[in-house]
């Protein structure tokens, strides 16, 4: 089956999300993902899902009380791609995301789909809050740490995504974070192009052999 986005407008009342997500269920089909915007006077229900007939979803879903409009849409993934998500000072965020660009550019081209995100943060609570919700993203991959003092709860924070299977690199700094992460870049540009490098399928880098090591 194929992965199939789909653009539901419905009416702004209550247990419309339910009643959506129900008509996938009656055609046997579940939801990887779902986004909720609210444009006056409607509200867009935007989900992803494997489907084996598109047509036959959008047209159980435009039978649906309260229901407005339902337009087939191309998933996220194959329009943003894999995310890495930049986040510390903001000299630092901006070095990084040089470097990441210009590489994640160079494999975009190629047929990838990867996309940088950049929140420039001060403050141990903050960074840590930050590290902590990037799991509940959808489609990162990669976290790049980049400033000059980092330590405390947002170590903590790094371990625990770490555990979940993401990937965390760190600039050359002061504190306990270089030490929590899977790799320590000095130079903030190198760090953007090894980052993309990470995580693409079009390049040759296995992060694994490279883990605690510093460049």
């Amino acid at each position: 089956m194929a992965r199939h986005g789909l653009l539901v407008a419905v009416e702004n009342r209550p247990v419309m999300l339910f009643k959506v997500t129900q008509a996938l269920a009656d055609i046997d089909s579940g939801v990887d993902y779902v986004d909720i915007v609210r444009r006056p006077p409607h509200v867009e229900i935007f989900l992803e899902s494997e489907l084996d007939d598109v047509d036959a979803a959008v047209a159980r879903i435009s039978a649906v009380e309260g229901v407005l409009s339902v337009t087939s849409a191309p998933p996220m993934s194959a329009i943003y791609g894999k995310r890495i998500i930049i986040m510390g000072g903001g000299a630092q965020v901006g070095q990084v995301a040089v470097g990441a660009i210009a590489e994640a550019d160079r494999h975009n081209i190629r047929g990838e789909r990867i996309s940088i995100d950049t929140i420039p943060l001060v403050g141990e609570q903050e960074l840590a809050g930050a590290v902590r919700a990037v799991v509940r993203l959808p489609r990162v991959r990669l976290v790049v740490m980049a400033g000059a003092l980092m330590g405390g709860d947002i170590t903590r924070a790094i371990e625990e995504v770490r555990a979940q299977g993401l990937i965390v690199i760190s600039l050359n700094m002061a504190g306990s974070v270089p030490d929590a992460a899977d790799l320590v870049v000095s130079d903030p540009v190198q760090a953007g192009v090894m980052a993309v490098m990470a995580i693409a399928e079009t390049a040759k880098f296995d992060i694994l052999r490279q883990q605690k090591r510093r460049y």
